[in-house]
């Protein structure tokens, strides 16, 4: 199974170094010297990496074969994929890969449907979980323990805690909460 480990960012000085968004949670695993990665394009790869190193918080690799800043810069924006055994599993047990948790369906702790995981958006906060709901329209659900209390892999479903109007359009209103505007 091919993963998406990596997006090419801007070349990084001029000696073909480049940044990379680390998309996946074991970069010394799949990112480390001597890992040989397909692309996105096919046409930029494979691509074999000769050197590793951080650098002001990012991720900087050097390619074989790129040299310079015009080879690094021709890179940028190339999906990283590394192909990994579909029965391999994250060390950590709270940790899940991508295709673990595509497809999995959605319900609350009572049972009731939610919908189904079609997507998930990796930012630099949090993950989110794109849900296609029953009838067809989507809700994001931050992929945070305290609203994704379960995931059961051998059940196929994420159980879920939302906040009040996470999925729902009824907002809780909190008492007290202030008195009469202030038009200072």
């Amino acid at each position: 199974m091919q993963l998406v480990v990596g997006r090419i960012g801007r070349a990084h000085g001029i000696k073909g170094e480049v940044t990379v968004e680390v998309r996946t949670d074991e970069p010394e695993v799949r990112l480390g010297p001597g890992a040989v990665l397909a692309t996105e394009p096919a046409s930029a790869g494979p691509l074999t990496i000769e050197t590793g190193r951080v650098h002001s918080g990012r991720l900087l690799l050097r390619f074989a074969g790129v040299r310079d800043r015009t080879g690094a810069e021709a890179l940028r924006n190339v999906l990283l994929i590394a192909e990994v055994d579909p029965e391999e599993l994250p060390e950590d047990p709270e940790e899940f890969y991508d295709h673990q948790l595509m497809d999995l369906d959605v319900v609350l702790a009572d049972g009731t449907e939610v919908g189904r995981i079609t997507e998930i958006s990796h930012l630099p906060s949090q993950d989110l979980f794109i849900v296609e709901r029953p009838d067809g329209s989507e809700v994001m659900i931050p992929f945070v323990e305290e609203i994704v209390t379960e995931i059961d892999l051998a059940e196929q479903r994420a159980v879920i805690d939302p906040p009040p109007g996470l999925i729902d359009d009824r907002a809780e209103i909190v008492p007290g909460g202030g008195g009469e505007a202030d038009d200072r």
